[in-house]
């Protein structure tokens, strides 16, 4: 298989509250809600870097399109790496993310690795790991 993933989709309790979160709090670019007049086709993309978009998508639409039932959801089977250009990078993305509504999971701190990084929680659990690591820097920023 050629690694070609183009689009991250989050499962999510409520979609407004969501969007909220990720477009109004994160700052990410999107269009907004799409597809409200289908039945279980409401979503919302956001920009990511090039050839990336994180998709939010009501946990019962994703159920109704793939046929397993929502199950409950767990913060440890999935992380979001967000890798930055700097310590204080890290420092300013956990406090925007808190400042929208996120938990806290574990503060940035220094890492085994030598690189510094934290874990926060959006509104439905998803686990984001912001890190700075000087071995792996963004390439826009390297």
């Amino acid at each position: 298989m050629k690694a070609r993933i183009t689009v991250i989709t989050l499962g999510v309790d409520d979609l407004d509250r969501a969007l909220s979160f990720y477009r109004d709090g994160l700052g990410l670019a999107t269009k907004g809600i799409i597809g409200r007049e289908f039945e279980h086709g409401a979503v919302a993309f956001f920009d990511l870097q090039s050839g990336l978009k994180l998709a939010i998508w009501p946990r019962t639409s994703i159920s109704h399109d793939s046929g397993l039932p929502v199950d409950r959801p767990s913060a440890t089977d999935l992380t979001l790496g967000h890798n930055v250009a700097s310590r204080d990078e890290v420092d300013a993305v956990m406090k925007q993310a808190e400042a929208a509504g996120a938990t806290i999971v574990k503060p940035a701190h220094e890492t085994f690795w030598g690189g510094y990084a934290g874990y926060f929680q959006d509104p439905d659990g998803h686990l984001w790991e912001v890190v700075w690591n000087p071995d792996l820097l963004p390439q826009d920023d390297a």
